[in-house]
């Protein structure tokens, strides 16, 4: 496509033009960089998150620590297993097969019906499971007490392969979606 030409006023309507703007005064321009001046400067903290984003993406798998959380979300993955597992549990591969409800419960009952729960499942087989913990709005500070803890309880588990916050319409941050061992697996 071709650039369509600059075309100039004809000599009267530029006259015309300068003689209704003879009395007004410039404004004064604005300081720009000039080309050949010094260079604008480095996004140097942008180039570092570019980087240590590739760098992360090289490592390998993603293994539980809490400096791994981002913000409020959750997730769990065990050594060994590729990051697509977890992307697979975000993006509900696995149909949530049952679900376990905490709310209400103080930390002892909780961790008691987590392990009845996790143990319930495999035996009957399941795969992928939501666990409600609840986000902490009838809690005293309005902190969710359960939500580090069954963080914690998770991990700990042998069966437990992966977890991550669920979505919205499953809970959202009251929730996780946890994928456990398939039967038979060591």
């Amino acid at each position: 496509m071709r650039k369509p030409t600059k075309k100039s006023l004809p000599e009267d309507e530029a006259a015309l033009f300068r003689e209704a703007v003879r009395d007004a005064t410039p404004l004064r321009s604005p300081a720009r960089v000039r080309p050949g001046a010094e260079s604008p400067p480095l996004p140097v903290q942008s180039l570092l998150d570019v980087h240590d984003a590739l760098a992360e993406s090289l490592t390998g798998p993603v293994s539980w620590d809490p400096s791994i959380e981002t913000g409020e979300e959750l997730f769990y993955l065990r050594d060994g297993l590729g990051r697509n597992v977890l992307h697979k549990l975000r993006r509900g591969h696995w149909v949530v097969q049952d679900v376990v409800d905490l709310h209400g419960s103080n930390r002892d009952e909780a961790r008691s019906l987590l392990a009845e729960f996790l143990g319930g499942c495999l035996k009957r087989g399941l795969r992928c499971v939501r666990v409600v913990h609840g986000k902490g709005l009838r809690s005293p500070k309005r902190e969710p007490v359960l939500k580090g803890k069954v963080r914690q309880w998770l991990a700990r588990r042998e069966e437990v392969l992966a977890f991550c916050q669920a979505p919205g319409n499953q809970g959202g941050s009251g929730a996780l979606l946890v994928l456990l061992k398939a039967r038979g697996r060591g």
